[in-house]
């Protein structure tokens, strides 16, 4: 795509599937004339359960293909792809690069009176410990207390969001964290805040819960603004979707995440994005991309 302006450029945003949707939900909410791609890696989801090597390569693919389409930001939706690749994808492409731990971290530090803050998100992103070392860098004598909720994410894409079951499950998970004591407790993957009444019920009126999502959308205005790459209000807007597999059912799911319906989505191939890949890889080699 062409674009006289850069700031009529789009938000580039990837995730391993529908999660990140959130994400993008609350950045047209917040920035309602942005234009963004999504691109969600459906065929090779979940992350949370590979290894960061395997993370680190689909990131770079994702990566690579949206920055062709002429992104002027991209935007790691996925916390595990953020927890360990996002050092290696801003030093790969030249654009601004931006996850979603930072400002989650960030939110809950702030949030917080005891210094007692509970993190709960997938296994590879509990495992990095990411969000421990985040918050404790902006406040070093905060205590984070991380836990894994692999359950809620499949939960989640079978639309059971407010049933016995979740709750049971909630619970389950849930019970030994809130006998720590946090008064904070940050949903660490971009599924979780379609449970967020459960959990709410779960944890009690006492803890403050931190959608990722939400901060992830104040950042996103914060930078665009500062950098002069707002777009201005009243300039054509285009939504366009990229799945690696199934669109009728990211197009199902998405409903509930967007609550609204998509429209606009493309299958892409496996094998175009590794080519993607390599032709970054070429490119670097010749002096960067």
């Amino acid at each position: 795509m062409k674009f006289d302006n850069m700031a009529d450029m789009p938000i580039g945003i990837f995730d391993s599937g529908v999660g990140g949707l959130t994400v993008l939900k609350e950045i047209h909410a917040r920035l309602p004339a942005e234009s963004t791609i999504y691109m969600g890696d459906t065929a090779r989801v979940p992350y949370g359960i590979r290894s960061a090597e395997t993370v680190i390569k689909y990131s770079l693919e994702n990566s690579a293909f949206l920055v062709e389409k002429g992104i002027k930001l991209l935007i790691i939706a996925c916390n595990t792809a953020s927890a360990v690749s996002l050092d290696i994808i801003r030093a790969a492409f030249k654009i601004p690069v931006m996850g979603v731990i930072e400002p989650g971290a960030r939110a809950a530090a702030m949030a917080t009176k005891n210094g007692r803050v509970g993190v709960i998100g997938t296994e590879a992103t509990i495992k990095s410990g990411a969000y421990g070392r985040t918050i404790r860098k902006i406040a070093p004598g905060i205590v984070v207390i991380e836990s894994s909720c692999p359950l809620f994410v499949p939960l989640v894409e079978e639309g059971w969001l407010d049933d016995e079951v979740v709750e049971l499950v909630a619970r389950r998970y849930l019970t030994e964290m809130k006998r720590t004591n946090i008064d904070t407790l940050v949903l660490g993957c971009t599924h979780y805040p379609l449970l967020k009444r459960v959990i709410k019920k779960v944890m009690g009126d006492g803890v403050v819960l931190i959608d990722s999502a939400i901060e992830k959308a104040k950042n996103v205005t914060d930078i665009l603004t500062s950098s002069g790459l707002l777009k201005a209000a009243g300039t054509p807007v285009f939504r366009k979707y990229y799945v690696t597999d199934c669109p009728d059912r990211f197009q199902e799911i998405g409903k509930r995440f967007m609550l609204d319906s998509l429209e606009d989505i493309t299958r892409i191939e496996i094998a175009s994005l590794e080519e993607k890949a390599i032709a970054l890889k070429n490119k670097q080699c010749n002096g960067g991309v």
